[in-house]
């Protein structure tokens, strides 16, 4: 709500996330894509309708620490170094064990490409390495779904590139589920299994466009004819909704 009139950011919005699957949410600025995803953290309620996250509320979901969340900023606590950033939820959620067999903090930053990095501060990393230390410290407990919210956006393209790269290789490794907000295009298509398009004024699912490209995909997939296809097609959608 504003100032001067209610706004609705959602109306009627409806799909499904599958299990271990890669979804990129698309659409113009003011579509509702960070607050959907907000919606499916527990951080936002909805006025209306039901949100079912894995197969709970999404409060439920978030006690059950099954949510996972990366910020387009890194928000890291500038005084703690890499390794102590990504412990900082076991501190603030007041559970200083992680169960059997999970990842520790130090191997989640090497699954992250940052070992060897443990004992550095936000200021003596890069913009890209700081982000990598927000999605390992998204990722201890092991969350079932992990949402993005533009993780990437305020990168360089090369930079931006390479954590795309990454990023896929990570969703191999884990099998998390992701659901991704992002205005790329690119991005959308080269991370994702599926992009869901949303158009504004309020917030609506405009197409869902599944990407039938490789598993095992690299950044030259890009320049493939079947890519630029898919690419082609969601710009035809974007193009069609206001």
């Amino acid at each position: 709500m504003s100032e001067r009139r209610v706004v609705t950011a959602l109306e009627d919005v409806s799909f499904s996330v599958p299990v271990g699957g890669f979804v990129s949410l698309l659409g113009p600025s003011g579509c509702g894509k960070s607050t959907l995803l907000r919606v499916v953290a527990d951080l936002i309620a909805p006025s209306g309708g039901q949100a079912s996250v894995l197969g709970a509320t999404p409060a439920e979901a978030r006690k059950a620490r099954a949510l996972g969340f990366v910020f387009q900023d890194a928000a890291l606590l500038p005084w703690r170094t890499a390794l102590e950033n990504v412990e900082l939820p076991l501190e603030v959620g007041g559970r200083r064990a992680l169960a059997a067999g999970a990842a520790t903090p130090r191997e989640l930053l090497a699954l992250v490409g940052l070992a060897g990095w443990e004992n550095s501060y936000p200021h003596e990393l890069s913009g890209g390495m700081r982000q990598r230390v927000s999605i390992a410290r998204a990722l201890l407990g092991g969350p079932r779904l992990l949402l993005m919210d533009e993780p990437f956006g305020a990168l360089d393209e090369i930079t931006r590139d390479r954590l795309n790269a990454e990023l896929r290789r990570i969703w191999a490794e884990t099998g998390t589920t992701i659901l991704f907000v992002t205005h790329s295009v690119y991005e959308a298509v080269f991370l994702a299994e599926q992009v869901l398009v949303l158009s504004a004024n309020p917030g609506r699912v405009a197409a869902l466009e599944s990407v039938e490209l490789p598993r095992d995909r690299d950044l030259s997939i890009r320049d493939t004819p079947d890519f630029v296809a898919i690419t082609a097609r969601l710009r035809a959608h974007l193009g069609s909704v206001h």
